[in-house]
Parts: structure tokens; C-alpha cells; sequence
């Protein structure tokens, strides 16, 4: 899988809060709910490989050493949800659950 976020992966989503990465990350989870819902495998498929990227990125980030567990187990029912869905989350709880980063980052920065 190549590298779809260059400008981050070269240093710069190590400059934003892991709010604001979590954010980032939920735009992209729920792009990628969108196509799905829109029966569009193609592009759902592109956004989640993005999704998986910014995961990467933020469990690589050393200021997030003390969330690792946390944002790796985030990381893999979210992969569940776009496979077997064992763990049973729903697209509603997904979008929810990113909203709230969100906010967080644009309160944090007194938006």
C-alpha cells in the first residue's frame, strides 16, 4: 500500500493533537461509510485504506505512547466492522463516536 497522505506521513500529523488526528481519521471512516452506503466498493475501499494509514500514523506518533492500546483496539473492530463485523458496531456508532473528536479538536482550538 503506498503512502496516500505524503505531506502528513513526512512530519506533519506529528504536529497535530491526537484530537485532531482522531478527527481526521473519522472524516475519512465516515467518507468511506458513505461510499458503502452508496454502493460504491471502489471508492469505500480507497477511504478505509486511507482510514488504515492515519491509524498508522497516529500509533506511531511517540506522544501517543499511553493511548496505543486504546487507538490500536479502535483500529480493529473498525476493520471488523468493514469485514465480518463480529464485535457487531454499527455504521451510526462509528459516525457518533468520530463526531465527538471533532468537536473535541474545534473546542480545543475555540471553534
Amino acid at each position: 500500500m503506498t503512502s496516500q497522505h505524503k505531506t502528513l506521513a513526512a512530519g506533519a500529523w506529528f504536529k497535530l493533537s491526537l484530537m485532531e488526528q482522531l478527527a481526521n481519521i473519522g472524516s475519512e471512516v465516515i467518507r468511506a461509510l458513505n461510499w458503502r452506503v452508496k454502493n460504491n466498493q471502489e471508492y469505500s475501499q480507497m477511504a478505509f485504506e486511507r482510514v488504515l494509514e492515519l491509524f498508522d500514523l497516529t500509533m506511531a506518533d511517540k506522544k501517543n505512547n499511553q493511548r496505543l492500546k486504546e487507538i490500536a483496539r479502535t483500529r480493529e473492530v473498525l476493520v471488523d466492522s468493514f469485514g465480518d463485523n463480529i464485535y457487531q458496531s454499527s455504521d451510526h456508532q462509528w459516525r457518533k463516536y468520530f463526531l465527538e473528536f471533532n468537536y473535541a479538536a474545534q473546542n480545543a482550538k475555540g471553534l
